[in-house]
């Protein structure tokens, strides 16, 4: 089985989960989650991390940081080791906590951040321990839409930020921003990272392999295979006008469903090639998804493009 990539370099962003081995609990009571929450504290002030997003849930828990040391794994070990040490000294184990390494997935942050954060405040809704993010004490959703105020660590600026200069607007507009999900389905953002290690634009996935993955190449990291195998809009788009012929809305539609699952294009880039908001497309996609549902002959069509053009599914 191939190794996770580990990039670590100043200024990096992850989206970080760790689950409880054997699927198991990691926070058993409220005093667990604060205990963590304390070692997400002193993990900035020792090791210099910027704490973006959080959500603890039973066996697992997600977590948008940057590093400006360059130093994920220096910041993990004391994240995952310190808690590890607490729950075991309290409930008389021993023996690991957590299952495996931590999975860390390095984030094209101007792009991913916001939808990250969105995806990690909804997870208590999606798996239906409460209806509204808001209802959920154990995220940094009610310190994102002005409810609470945020501890010193932890650092909203960045993502409110792409939602106004005013703080009221920005919690205003952020809700919304999350609001919009709730009650329809919504596809993690995380699906299209590269090898489950990179999620960024094929610009941004060329830069990390110069840069970080020179003299790698002979290992078994699927991330370069994985970016390879990816097709450019311009093979997508002339396969759908060839399956399609001369039906050109339902071949546009193909085409923005096919673009925004597997070209690895950024929303706005999909904006400006297909003259729609880079909003619209994410709306565009999933419509087309939930046709692709209800009707087999298309979906088998479309299954006959992916097939062609050697498309990897994640």
């Amino acid at each position: 089985m191939a190794r996770p990539l580990r990039i670590e370099y100043p200024g990096a962003f992850y989206h970080v989960t760790s689950r409880g081995n054997e699927q198991k609990d990691v926070f058993k009571s409220q005093r667990d989650r604060e205990k963590f929450l304390v070692y997400l504290a002193t993990a900035t002030e020792r090791y210099g991390a910027v704490i973006h997003a959080y959500c603890l849930m039973g066996n697992h828990y997600h977590l948008l940081l940057e590093t400006p040391g360059g130093n994920l794994s220096q910041i993990m070990r004391h994240i995952n080791g310190a808690y590890t040490t607490y729950f075991n000294v309290k409930r008389k184990r021993a023996g690991h906590l957590f299952q495996g390494r931590y999975k860390a997935i390095l984030v094209e942050a101007d792009d991913y951040a916001a939808e990250l954060s969105r995806y990690i405040h909804l997870n208590p809704v999606r798996v239906g321990i409460v209806e509204r993010p808001e209802q959920y004490q154990w995220s940094s959703y009610r310190d994102y839409c002005g409810e609470s105020e945020p501890p010193e660590w932890l650092k909203t600026g960045f993502i409110l930020g792409c939602f106004g200069k005013k703080n009221a607007d920005a919690h205003k507009k952020y809700r919304a921003f999350v609001e919009d999900r709730l009650g329809k389905e919504y596809e993690s953002p995380l699906r299209g990272a590269i090898g489950a290690s990179i999620l960024g634009s094929p610009t941004f996935v060329e830069e990390i392999a110069a840069t970080h993955l020179k003299g790698k190449e002979d290992r078994d990291i699927p991330v370069l295979r994985q970016f390879a195998m990816r097709p450019t809009p311009e093979q997508i788009i002339k396969d759908v006008e060839a399956e399609f012929g001369e039906d050109i809305k339902l071949a546009r539609r193909a085409s923005i469903h096919l673009c925004h699952k597997y070209s690895g294009m950024r929303l706005r880039e999909l904006g400006e090639r297909f003259n729609v908001r880079d909003t619209g497309i994410s709306e565009a996609s999933r419509r087309f998804a939930r046709e692709l549902e209800g009707d087999r002959k298309l979906r088998e069509v479309v299954e006959r493009i992916t097939g062609r053009l050697k498309m990897c599914r994640m």
